[in-house]
């Protein structure tokens, strides 16, 4: 692995430390490629040792560390926190940045490049891209969220259906109907691509969509370099934009404990 700890092309002084635990995890360096754990029942044991391992591949030690990017989900309970814990524990303790950014959007701009570029060597303009990023948030159901076409890739999300869950087929209902409220602002024809995982979990489901183009199973964080980059540059875009919030992982489900009823009296007074 090849990275520098000099001041990157956004002008942060230092190394830039990736962390994702949205699905199993993934772990890498700013320049480098990911260290990718699939196995999401043995992922969180993994994490520290990852992280260790891709530092000292590096050449560089936690004094190094300039700033964290570290995955907030969506995703379910137990291994997204440990993520973001990890994350903020090394901010606290080296003064890095610490940076927080859902999965959805990088995958979705990322899918959306390599499908711009096919479109580019054909020679042609192609049709308006809709991008659907979804995530497996188990039960049968998934995280996901519907953007437009992100033009240049430069400008903000421009968002059609903001980050929910629901089971498949209600998704391919509502991505629909905001295709169906689409038709008539431009001429260009309407795609839409399928990208996350779970998308090929529920395979069956996605014919259904309107205008389906392609169907991709995989997320950026393990398209190597280039994947941890576009993660990165959706963390800093959103902080340039907006006043940088907390740091804290999206669920987007009640957590499955409730208020205990009051003990029943045994004893009358």
């Amino acid at each position: 692995m090849s990275c520098s700890n000099d001041v990157d092309h956004e002008g942060v002084p230092g190394a830039t430390l990736i962390i994702d635990t949205s699905f199993g995890s993934t772990v890498g360096l700013l320049g480098g490629l990911p260290l990718v754990e699939k196995d999401s029942k043995s992922h969180v044991e993994h994490l520290q040792v990852n992280i260790g391992r891709v530092m000292s591949d590096a050449g560089l030690g936690a004094s190094d560390l300039a700033e964290i990017v570290v995955g907030v989900g969506p995703a379910p309970f137990t291994g997204l926190r440990t993520g973001i814990v990890t994350a903020k524990a090394l901010a606290y303790a080296t003064g890095a940045r610490l940076l927080g950014q859902d999965i959805l959007e990088p995958q979705a701009r990322w899918s959306y490049g390599r499908k711009a570029e096919v479109g580019k060597q054909a020679g042609s303009g192609g049709p308006r891209r809709l991008t659907l990023s979804v995530n497996d948030a188990r039960r049968r159901q998934l995280y996901f969220s519907l953007y437009d076409d992100f033009g240049d890739g430069r400008e903000a999300a421009h968002v059609l259906i903001p980050m929910d869950i629901d089971y498949p087929d209600a998704i391919v209902a509502r991505v629909s109907q905001a295709v169906q409220g689409l038709k008539g602002d431009d001429d260009r024809p309407i795609q839409v691509d399928l990208v996350g995982h779970g998308a090929g979990r529920y395979a069956a489901a996605w014919p259904a969509l309107p205008c389906l183009g392609g169907v991709d199973g995989g997320s950026c964080l393990e398209a190597g370099a280039d994947g941890l980059e576009m993660f990165v540059r959706c963390a800093r875009r959103q902080a340039r934009d907006r006043a940088a919030g907390p740091v804290e992982p999206l669920y987007l489900r009640r957590p499955d404990v409730s208020v205990p009823n009051p003990l029943k009296r045994v004893m009358q007074p």
